[in-house]
């Protein structure tokens, strides 16, 4: 988004969500840096890329984590940047530096879990997957992101294409569907949808999580309240010193 603000006869502009916070400039550094030594070293997606049977054999456990940090290419990597900056930016401000890291990458190793668990779905899905080339890419945990911020700003305008305004809420279930029809398609397009709906069921799941344990907490906090307010009506009290034949007073 483009605001414009005058200052005397100037024009002051801005672009997008505004100053990179912490999490965000870490991520946006490791993957750039990562990328950088991708073009040096080609071989490293095949040790750190994504492949189920690689993980399901126990030969390369840190791939789910290790994934998401690789690229395929130079608009690859600007895309899922780009959005994690435009998104992810006011998610962690709104959510504070420790929740957003943790909720990032909670998407993105449960997007590789989604990953391997469809590689074992009979037909051309699971065989497609299972032994198929490496996966690489941030993109499950930046649709994690895309699903948080439909939830958190459900009516901002977000560009469809870059061309079309359409409302976040509305956003993100077009794309969802769009990665659901994709991963259930029997045609390889070279990209890994399965992943992608990975990153938004697993981050729809833990939000709800998150929320669910909120309303307990909000509502056992409630309770004590409403535990001491009564306790403080009924409380007993001496009134200076009763006489020798009355109990203590009670008011």
């Amino acid at each position: 988004m483009r605001s414009r603000y005058p200052s005397g006869s100037n024009f002051a502009y801005s672009f997008g969500p505004g100053p990179v916070t912490p999490a965000v400039k870490a991520l946006l550094i490791l993957n750039i840096g990562v990328f950088v030594v991708q073009q040096v070293f080609r071989e490293l997606p095949l040790w750190f890329g994504l492949r189920p049977i690689d993980v399901v054999a126990g030969l390369q456990v840190w791939q789910p984590l290790t994934y998401m940090f690789l690229h395929g290419s130079i608009s690859h990597i600007l895309f899922n940047m780009l959005s994690l900056w435009m998104f992810g930016t006011e998610l962690e401000r709104m959510w504070g530096t420790r929740f957003f890291a943790r909720y990032y990458l909670v998407c993105g190793v449960g997007a590789a879990a989604t990953t391997v668990l469809v590689s074992f779905f009979p037909g051309a899905i699971g065989e497609r997957l299972y032994d198929g080339p490496p996966i690489v890419g941030a993109s499950g945990a930046i649709y994690g992101l895309l699903l948080a911020y439909g939830l958190y700003f459900p009516d901002r305008q977000i560009l469809m294409s870059f061309l079309f305004p359409v409302p976040a809420k509305y956003f993100v279930m077009i794309i969802g569907a769009i990665a659901f029809l994709s991963a259930a398609g029997s045609g390889g397009d070279g990209v890994a949808h399965a992943t992608h709906l990975g990153g938004l069921l697993v981050g729809w799941l833990y939000l709800r999580g998150r929320r669910v344990r909120l309303a307990a907490e909000i509502q056992y906090q409630f309770s004590r309240w409403r535990i001491n307010r009564a306790r403080r009506r009924f409380d007993v009290h001496q009134g200076g010193r009763p006489p020798r034949d009355q109990g203590p007073r009670i008011h």
